[in-house]
Protein backbone atom coordinates (compact mmCIF):
# COMPACT_ATOMS: atom_id res chain seq x y z
CA UNK A 1 0.00 0.00 0.00
CA UNK A 2 1.58 3.44 -0.68
CA UNK A 3 2.34 5.33 1.89
CA UNK A 4 -0.17 8.01 0.60
CA UNK A 5 -3.25 5.55 1.14
CA UNK A 6 -2.05 4.28 4.01
CA UNK A 7 -5.46 4.40 6.98
CA UNK A 8 -5.22 5.16 10.60
CA UNK A 9 -7.50 4.11 13.25
CA UNK A 10 -9.37 7.48 14.15
CA UNK A 11 -12.93 6.49 16.12
CA UNK A 12 -13.59 3.12 18.10
CA UNK A 13 -16.96 1.28 17.56
CA UNK A 14 -18.05 2.58 20.72
CA UNK A 15 -17.27 6.27 19.93
CA UNK A 16 -18.75 5.97 16.84
CA UNK A 17 -22.16 4.55 18.24
CA UNK A 18 -22.31 7.26 20.68
CA UNK A 19 -21.91 9.56 17.80
CA UNK A 20 -24.94 8.06 15.59
CA UNK A 21 -27.39 7.06 18.24
CA UNK A 22 -27.20 11.06 19.34
CA UNK A 23 -26.65 11.74 15.89
CA UNK A 24 -30.18 9.66 14.62
CA UNK A 25 -32.26 11.07 18.09
CA UNK A 26 -31.76 14.77 17.47
CA UNK A 27 -32.99 14.13 14.04
CA UNK A 28 -36.48 12.70 15.09
CA UNK A 29 -36.41 14.83 17.99
CA UNK A 30 -35.46 18.55 15.42
CA UNK A 31 -38.12 16.54 12.95
CA UNK A 32 -40.80 16.38 15.23
CA UNK A 33 -40.07 19.37 17.63
CA UNK A 34 -40.06 21.53 14.35
CA UNK A 35 -43.67 20.14 13.68
CA UNK A 36 -44.91 21.02 16.64
CA UNK A 37 -43.73 24.30 16.48
CA UNK A 38 -44.98 25.87 13.69
CA UNK A 39 -49.17 25.27 13.28
CA UNK A 40 -48.75 25.52 9.67
CA UNK A 41 -47.04 22.02 9.71
CA UNK A 42 -49.08 20.60 12.92
CA UNK A 43 -52.15 21.16 10.51
CA UNK A 44 -50.39 19.88 7.60
CA UNK A 45 -49.75 16.67 9.40
CA UNK A 46 -52.60 16.52 11.35
CA UNK A 47 -51.27 14.46 14.17
CA UNK A 48 -50.24 16.71 16.65
CA UNK A 49 -50.77 14.03 19.40
CA UNK A 50 -48.95 11.25 18.08
CA UNK A 51 -45.98 13.47 17.04
CA UNK A 52 -45.33 14.73 20.56
CA UNK A 53 -45.52 11.25 21.95
CA UNK A 54 -42.76 10.65 19.26
CA UNK A 55 -40.63 13.26 20.17
CA UNK A 56 -41.14 12.20 24.23
CA UNK A 57 -40.20 8.69 23.64
CA UNK A 58 -37.08 9.23 21.24
CA UNK A 59 -35.97 11.76 24.00
CA UNK A 60 -36.34 8.70 25.84
CA UNK A 61 -35.14 6.39 24.14
CA UNK A 62 -31.77 8.59 23.23
CA UNK A 63 -31.02 8.58 27.19
CA UNK A 64 -31.01 4.92 27.47
CA UNK A 65 -29.42 4.37 24.32
CA UNK A 66 -26.55 6.47 25.56
CA UNK A 67 -26.53 5.42 28.94
CA UNK A 68 -26.52 1.16 27.11
CA UNK A 69 -23.46 1.91 24.99
CA UNK A 70 -21.01 3.47 27.65
CA UNK A 71 -22.12 0.60 30.17
CA UNK A 72 -21.30 -2.11 27.64
CA UNK A 73 -18.85 -0.23 25.18
CA UNK A 74 -14.97 0.33 25.62
CA UNK A 75 -14.96 3.19 28.34
CA UNK A 76 -11.70 3.96 28.08
CA UNK A 77 -11.60 5.10 24.68
CA UNK A 78 -14.40 7.65 25.83
CA UNK A 79 -12.53 9.02 28.80
CA UNK A 80 -9.33 9.45 26.68
CA UNK A 81 -12.06 11.43 23.94
CA UNK A 82 -13.19 13.43 27.62
CA UNK A 83 -9.42 14.21 28.09
CA UNK A 84 -8.77 15.46 24.53
CA UNK A 85 -11.87 17.68 24.11
CA UNK A 86 -11.24 18.98 27.28
CA UNK A 87 -7.50 20.13 26.84
CA UNK A 88 -6.87 23.60 24.68
CA UNK A 89 -3.61 24.42 24.00
CA UNK A 90 -1.90 27.33 22.04
CA UNK A 91 -2.41 25.51 18.83
CA UNK A 92 -5.70 24.94 19.56
CA UNK A 93 -6.21 29.19 20.18
CA UNK A 94 -3.80 29.52 17.27
CA UNK A 95 -6.42 27.44 14.97
CA UNK A 96 -9.47 29.34 16.51
CA UNK A 97 -8.02 32.34 15.40
CA UNK A 98 -7.51 31.19 11.53
CA UNK A 99 -4.05 30.85 11.63
CA UNK A 100 -2.37 27.99 10.87
CA UNK A 101 -1.72 25.52 13.75
CA UNK A 102 -1.46 21.67 13.65
CA UNK A 103 -4.11 19.90 15.05
CA UNK A 104 -4.69 16.74 17.14
CA UNK A 105 -7.10 14.21 16.40
CA UNK A 106 -9.97 16.77 17.25
CA UNK A 107 -9.28 20.04 15.79
CA UNK A 108 -10.25 23.18 18.00
CA UNK A 109 -13.89 23.74 16.30
CA UNK A 110 -14.85 20.11 16.88
CA UNK A 111 -13.45 20.30 20.37
CA UNK A 112 -15.88 23.24 20.44
CA UNK A 113 -18.86 21.55 18.87
CA UNK A 114 -18.79 18.63 21.33
CA UNK A 115 -19.03 20.61 24.37
CA UNK A 116 -21.79 22.79 23.04
CA UNK A 117 -23.90 19.85 21.81
CA UNK A 118 -23.55 18.32 25.15
CA UNK A 119 -24.17 21.74 27.01
CA UNK A 120 -27.30 21.72 24.25
CA UNK A 121 -28.28 18.00 25.28
CA UNK A 122 -28.20 18.84 29.25
CA UNK A 123 -30.07 21.81 28.63
CA UNK A 124 -33.16 20.38 25.94
CA UNK A 125 -32.92 17.14 28.69
CA UNK A 126 -33.82 19.88 31.58
CA UNK A 127 -36.15 22.11 29.78
CA UNK A 128 -37.78 18.63 28.24
CA UNK A 129 -38.47 17.25 31.43
CA UNK A 130 -39.56 20.44 32.97
CA UNK A 131 -42.18 20.87 30.03
CA UNK A 132 -43.77 17.71 30.12
CA UNK A 133 -44.16 17.95 33.13
CA UNK A 134 -45.41 21.09 33.53
CA UNK A 135 -48.53 19.92 32.24
CA UNK A 136 -49.11 17.46 34.79
CA UNK A 137 -48.47 19.81 37.65
CA UNK A 138 -48.54 23.51 37.15
CA UNK A 139 -46.21 24.53 40.09
CA UNK A 140 -43.34 23.24 37.47
CA UNK A 141 -45.04 25.21 34.71
CA UNK A 142 -42.00 28.22 33.97
CA UNK A 143 -42.56 30.96 31.58
CA UNK A 144 -38.89 30.70 30.31
CA UNK A 145 -39.08 27.45 29.85
CA UNK A 146 -40.29 27.09 26.25
CA UNK A 147 -38.35 30.03 24.89
CA UNK A 148 -35.21 28.03 26.37
CA UNK A 149 -36.15 25.03 24.88
CA UNK A 150 -37.22 27.11 21.56
CA UNK A 151 -34.00 29.31 21.19
CA UNK A 152 -32.23 25.89 21.86
CA UNK A 153 -33.60 24.57 18.72
CA UNK A 154 -32.86 27.46 16.72
CA UNK A 155 -29.22 27.73 17.41
CA UNK A 156 -29.17 23.84 17.57
CA UNK A 157 -30.72 23.82 13.81
CA UNK A 158 -27.49 26.25 12.84
CA UNK A 159 -24.90 24.60 14.15
CA UNK A 160 -26.26 21.08 12.75
CA UNK A 161 -26.40 22.65 8.84
CA UNK A 162 -23.18 23.73 9.36
CA UNK A 163 -21.93 20.75 11.01
CA UNK A 164 -23.92 18.83 7.81
CA UNK A 165 -21.73 21.19 5.33
CA UNK A 166 -18.83 19.97 6.47
CA UNK A 167 -18.79 16.57 7.04
CA UNK A 168 -20.96 16.00 3.43
CA UNK A 169 -20.49 18.77 0.80
CA UNK A 170 -17.36 20.60 1.49
CA UNK A 171 -14.78 18.80 -0.39
CA UNK A 172 -11.73 19.53 2.08
CA UNK A 173 -13.31 18.25 5.07
CA UNK A 174 -15.57 15.91 4.15
CA UNK A 175 -13.26 12.39 4.10
CA UNK A 176 -13.73 13.09 7.96
CA UNK A 177 -16.99 11.44 7.75
CA UNK A 178 -15.07 8.31 6.95
CA UNK A 179 -13.71 8.40 10.26
CA UNK A 180 -17.02 8.78 11.68
CA UNK A 181 -19.12 5.92 9.30
CA UNK A 182 -16.06 3.35 9.29
CA UNK A 183 -13.11 4.27 11.83
CA UNK A 184 -10.65 5.01 9.76
CA UNK A 185 -9.25 7.73 7.73
CA UNK A 186 -6.49 8.26 4.87
CA UNK A 187 -3.23 9.58 6.72
CA UNK A 188 -2.51 11.73 3.81
CA UNK A 189 -5.27 13.55 4.81
CA UNK A 190 -4.87 13.64 7.93
CA UNK A 191 -1.66 14.84 8.04
CA UNK A 192 -2.87 17.67 6.01
CA UNK A 193 -5.52 18.75 8.85
CA UNK A 194 -4.87 16.74 12.12
CA UNK A 195 -0.92 17.14 11.85
CA UNK A 196 -0.11 16.12 15.51
CA UNK A 197 -2.20 13.53 15.47
CA UNK A 198 -1.22 11.86 12.21
CA UNK A 199 2.64 11.68 13.34
CA UNK A 200 1.48 9.93 16.20
CA UNK A 201 -1.20 7.47 14.81
CA UNK A 202 -1.25 3.91 15.42
CA UNK A 203 -1.11 0.77 12.64
CA UNK A 204 -3.13 0.76 9.94
CA UNK A 205 -7.11 0.27 10.24
CA UNK A 206 -8.52 -3.01 8.87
Amino acid sequence: MATGRRRLRRFTRTERAVHWVHATAFLVLLATGLALYLPSLSELLGRRPLLKSIHVYTAVAWIVALVFVIAVGDRRSLRATLREIDLFDRDDRDWLLRRHAPQGRLNAGQKLNAILTAVFAVLFAVTGVLLWYGERDTRFRFAQTILIHDWLMYVSFFLFMGHLYLSVIHPKTRHALTGITRGWVYEDWAREHHAKWARGAGADAP
